[in-house]
C-alpha cells in the first residue's frame, strides 16, 4: 500500500462469490474514481495461496486479514444477507466490530432494504412454513417485539442487520447505502467515504 490515496479496506461475503478476483477488481476502480485505494483481503494472503485447504490455511487468512486492516485507513462493508438466511457473513461482522476498536471510518452496503425483522419471518416462512409470534414481556430489556418458532427474539427492530453492526458503522460516522443494483450500492457507500476522508476543494 504504497499509494497516497487513503487505503480501504473491501469486506464483505464477497470473497466467496464468484469471479471474486474480477468482481474485486471492478469495486478497486469505483474507488479509485473517489480518490480511494480499494484494497481485496486477497491483497494480504499471498503467502496462503501456496497452503492446502485447512485449518492453518484459514488461520493464515485470517491473520493477513487483521494486519490488511491494521494498516488500512478504513473499510466498506457489504452487509447482504448469507446463504438464504437473514443474516450477513459473520466473518464480516467480526471485521467490522474489529474496526471500530480501530476507531477507523466504516460505510455499509447493500442490495437489500428490509427490515432484519422482515427478513427474519421471510426466512421462516420460506424454509420452514411457519411464522413469527409476538413476544410476551419477562421484564429484561429487549430489542424486539417478536420471536421465531425457537422462542429467540427478533432483535434489532427499525434496523437492516444486528444492532451492533449497523450500530457501529453508524458510530463511526458511516451509515448503509441501500440499492438493489449491487455496485450502484457499492458506489454509494464509496462516495460517502470519500467525502468524509479527502479534504474537499476550496473552489
Amino acid at each position: 500500500m504504497t499509494s497516497t490515496r487513503p487505503a480501504i479496506y473491501l469486506a464483505g461475503d464477497l470473497v466467496f462469490r464468484p469471479d471474486a478476483l474480477a468482481l474485486f477488481e471492478r469495486l478497486k476502480n469505483i474507488c479509485a474514481e473517489y480518490g480511494l485505494d480499494g484494497i481485496a483481503p486477497f491483497d494480504g494472503q499471498k503467502e496462503a495461496h501456496a497452503m492446502a485447504p485447512g485449518r492453518e490455511t484459514i488461520l493464515a487468512i485470517v491473520k493477513a486479514d487483521r494486519d490488511l486492516m491494521d494498516r488500512c485507513d478504513a473499510g466498506l462493508f457489504c452487509i447482504d444477507p448469507f446463504r438464504r438466511t437473514p443474516e450477513m457473513d459473520p466473518g464480516t461482522a467480526v471485521e467490522i466490530g474489529y474496526m471500530h476498536g480501530l476507531r477507523k471510518p466504516m460505510e455499509g452496503y447493500t442490495v437489500d432494504g428490509r427490515a432484519y425483522a422482515e427478513k427474519v419471518e421471510t426466512y421462516w416462512q420460506d424454509a420452514w412454513g411457519t411464522t413469527l409470534s409476538r413476544r410476551i414481556g419477562d421484564g429484561a430489556p429487549a430489542s424486539g417485539s417478536n420471536e421465531d418458532p425457537d422462542g429467540m427474539l427478533v432483535h434489532s427492530d427499525g434496523l437492516l442487520q444486528n444492532g451492533m453492526v449497523e450500530g457501529f458503522i453508524g458510530f463511526s460516522g458511516g451509515s448503509i447505502a441501500i440499492d438493489k443494483d449491487f455496485f450502484a450500492a457499492f458506489r454509494l457507500a464509496a462516495q460517502r467515504l470519500s467525502e468524509r476522508l479527502l479534504p474537499k476543494s476550496p473552489f
